[in-house]
């Protein structure tokens, strides 16, 4: 049977309980109502209006994208659970100071990654809640963390992709570091994502060519060898790596601390700055521990131009640093990447972990450290 509709073709209202009614905030409601004071929003989005609203919130890009969109099918079942009734995408990015996600000093990156977060999911919030106000029905993911915890590790923790829809929507391509490649700002960039229930006048499109220059420096800054020439990525020594600090590493620091028999033996598993550096990470944002892909790459039109002026000074000023930093590069017993990190940076310490991937091996006897991994 199909529902009853008014009018104007929207669903008919049925008649409110008399108890109901007589509630002071519904008979304001309904006052309301009476007097005409209740707009409806347009059934379209204008897509310019919502442009406009996404700079003005923070964003320095942003285009929608339909959830029918062919590129998006996997994420519509999240989409839909997240906000039923969602019809469109909306992908902004935030761009990031550059010299300071090239910086050698960690801190200086990790704090600019962080701060744009914070400015991402803090424009997202700003654009949903003037599409509610407008009328619609809106929502913002994190950026990042927080993640859907209670998933792990059977499906995927994030609501959203963000990278898949910032493609769909034009705002870059996947570059070979597995970062979306802004053609104006290029790598450094973080994407977030603003569900709503209703669609927009116009959809972005496709880039119809890839901002990637195919130099190959991102290639020659990971420590650790998960990007391949030939566009193959080694996620887990990525993760294993770079996310050290997150969920992962965690898992395996705590492992060791359960393991250890006491203070002194946990001291010989871990060092005190890696121990100082775990406790920064649980009393501040979690640290990477490279993400040099993002640091090095040259593409973008507002990127490009110091490369194409002299490229043996972009590779001094900015590859050079990042492949001669000596510092600890954490890989899986056995791994290529564990091979890759002894023999293209002899100079960098090599940490065999879990990775908190598995448990650790078992200890071979009462006392006895060996075959054990911190």
């Amino acid at each position: 049977m199909t529902a009853a509709r008014d009018t104007e073709g929207h669903p008919a209202r049925r008649p409110i309980p008399a108890r109901l009614a007589a509630h002071p905030s519904v008979r304001t409601v309904l006052a309301r109502r009476e007097a005409g004071d209740v707009v409806r929003p347009p059934a379209v989005i204008d897509a310019e209006w919502l442009r406009e609203l996404c700079l003005a919130a923070g964003a320095d890009d942003a285009a929608a994208v339909s959830l029918d969109h062919p590129d998006l099918a996997g994420e519509r079942e999240y989409a839909q659970s997240a906000l039923p009734g969602t019809r469109s995408l909306i992908a902004m990015a935030v761009r990031m100071n550059r010299d300071n996600c090239r910086s050698p000093a960690r801190s200086v990156a990790n704090q600019e990654y962080h701060q744009a977060d914070e400015q991402a999911n803090h424009a997202a919030r700003k654009v949903t809640r003037a599409l509610q106000d407008a009328g619609y029905r809106a929502l913002n993911p994190s950026v990042g963390f927080p993640q859907e915890m209670d998933r792990f590790p059977k499906e995927r923790i994030w609501v959203v992709a963000h990278k898949t829809v910032a493609v769909a929507a034009g705002l870059g391509v996947m570059g070979l570091h597995r970062n979306v490649i802004h053609p104006k700002f290029g790598s450094f960039i973080l994407l977030v994502t603003v569900l709503v229930d209703a669609e927009v006048s116009a959809y972005g499109q496709a880039l119809d060519y890839n901002p990637c220059i195919d130099c190959k420096l991102c290639v020659a800054a990971c420590p650790v060898g998960a990007i391949a020439k030939d566009g193959a990525f080694d996620a887990l020594a990525c993760t294993t790596h770079n996310y050290r600090e997150f969920m992962s590493g965690f898992t395996d620091w705590a492992q060791t601390v359960a393991d250890s028999e006491d203070a002194a033996d946990y001291r010989s598993r871990v060092s005190d700055s890696e121990n100082a550096s775990m406790w920064q990470s649980l009393s501040s944002p979690p640290g990477y521990k490279s993400g040099y892909c993002v640091a090095v790459c040259p593409a973008g039109e507002d990127v490009l131009g110091p490369y194409l002026e002299d490229r043996r000074t972009f590779m001094d000023t900015v590859l050079r640093p990042l492949q001669d930093k000596k510092e600890t590069l954490y890989v899986l017993p056995g791994s290529p990447a564990q091979e890759y990190a002894r023999r293209r940076f002899p100079h960098k310490p090599v940490k065999e972990v879990t990775g908190g991937w598995q448990p650790p091996a078992k200890r071979s006897g009462a006392g006895d450290g060996e075959g054990r991994t911190p």
